[in-house]
């Protein structure tokens, strides 16, 4: 039996990658490379260049390599992005998603794990936010999200088919190992972004907005390290593969950060200071958001080891130091 891993070569999927491997699995990964890099994917691994909504390619790896679980990453991320081009993320999310699962379902993959998003909650009334909140997605990447959700929950009453829905807070950080990180190009996560400005590579940064009603002005968000957050993924594939059936969980910590407090932790971590210049507010954008995450505690039997925002912060700008000379060679 193998792992699909689709979005295999990109920040999260690599970190993924190298989760399962790290436990003995056999992993194949689909990327069209448009975001992602094949040197982020270990030798190790099976990589496939193609695109998730490629039924032919995608039916004859699941058959080739025996899979029996898909864990689906590939898509666009960008929530302003979203706003100003919903066509393209509902094809990218939702249309091309509809297409991987009518594969799994078809060849007769068991197991699915999609990665979903808080942005599917909009800005919740109180929080921490639980899963048995209302969804009120307030940009169409939030809706292109919950509409593959519901399109997993669907599937899975029809058919015999289980899924796990991981709804990812703010995920930052890189492998400890230093053997993949955040390489995107023009990536727009707050801690990168600093990061970034660090090593020189940005002039300055942005914040967009100080008008938010929260204690300094400044969104709040829950931060979770990637190594975390991958860990949770396996421990749900492992549930599934034991009959534990599907489940929708928030990854996150329950600890809620302003963009200044962020701001101020890689400057502290980092011991340099970098031009910070405030913009106005950007669309899409949810006020504040921190995870209810007990469920994912107690089904996957989950145990965070890096539940703490000045270490997610140093292992982003060892892997940003690192990235940095990479490119210069």
């Amino acid at each position: 039996m193998s792992v699909l891993v689709t979005g295999g070569a990109g920040y999260i999927g690599s970190h993924m990658v190298l989760e399962l491997l790290d436990h003995g699995e056999d992993v194949v990964v689909l990327d069209r490379l448009s975001t992602g890099f094949d040197w982020a994917v270990p030798e190790a691994a099976t990589l496939v260049v193609g695109d998730i909504a490629d039924q032919t390619l995608v039916e004859e790896l699941i058959r080739k390599h025996d899979v029996d679980a898909i864990i689906h990453f590939a898509g666009s991320i960008v929530v302003p992005e979203s706003v100003s081009d919903p066509l393209g993320y509902y094809l990218n999310n939702t249309v091309k998603s509809h297409s991987l699962i009518e594969s799994a379902v078809r060849c007769g993959v068991p197991h699915f794990i999609f990665s979903s998003t808080a942005a599917v909650y909009g800005s919740p009334a109180r929080f921490p936010v639980g899963e048995d909140a209302e969804l009120r997605p307030e940009s169409p990447y939030g809706t292109s999200k919950m509409m593959t959700e519901l399109m997993l929950r669907d599937s899975a009453a029809a058919h015999d088919f289980d899924y796990t829905a991981l709804r990812y807070f703010n995920v930052s950080g890189a492998d400890p190992q230093l053997r993949t990180g955040q390489s995107t190009k023009g990536a727009t996560h707050l801690i990168k972004v600093a990061c970034e400005t660090v090593t020189g590579k940005r002039s300055h940064m942005e914040v967009f907005g100080t008008d938010y009603e929260t204690p300094d002005g400044t969104c709040v968000r829950d931060y979770i390290h990637v190594s975390d957050l991958v860990n949770a993924h396996y421990l749900a594939l492992r549930r599934m593969r034991s009959g534990g059936g599907s489940l929708v969980a928030n990854c996150g910590y329950g600890n809620g950060y302003s963009v200044l407090e962020v701001i101020n932790a890689v400057k502290d971590v980092s011991q340099t200071d970098f031009d910070v210049q405030i913009s106005g507010r950007r669309p899409g954008d949810a006020v504040a958001i921190v995870a209810e995450a007990e469920r994912c505690r107690r089904e996957l039997s989950w145990k965070p080891k890096y539940d703490d925002l000045r270490q997610i912060v140093t292992h982003a700008l060892n892997w940003e130091k690192k990235l940095a000379g990479r490119n210069r060679q």
